[in-house]
């Protein structure tokens, strides 16, 4: 799944090796914490969050443990 963010993102950004991607699993869910330089913020965003919550739904569809609960959050 790490890898599939890196894909997703990296092209995008402005600073790519910057791009930093943790995750933190526990029994019941999955977080996914990305963090990129300043003026890429936007970016990842998007007008209207659309890019940010896109990112979320195909994460969340792409885990295959369907018994956690996944969650994309940028900091």
């Amino acid at each position: 799944m790490d890898k599939l963010l890196q894909t997703i993102l990296e092209p995008m950004l402005d600073y790519p090796e910057e791009l930093v991607i943790k995750r933190d699993e526990t029994p019941h869910k999955v977080s996914y914490k990305i963090s990129v330089h300043e003026s890429d913020v936007g970016r990842i965003i998007g007008r209207g969050g659309r890019f940010i919550k896109a990112l979320r739904i195909v994460v969340s569809n792409a885990d295959r443990d369907a018994s956690k609960k996944v969650f994309v959050d940028l900091h």
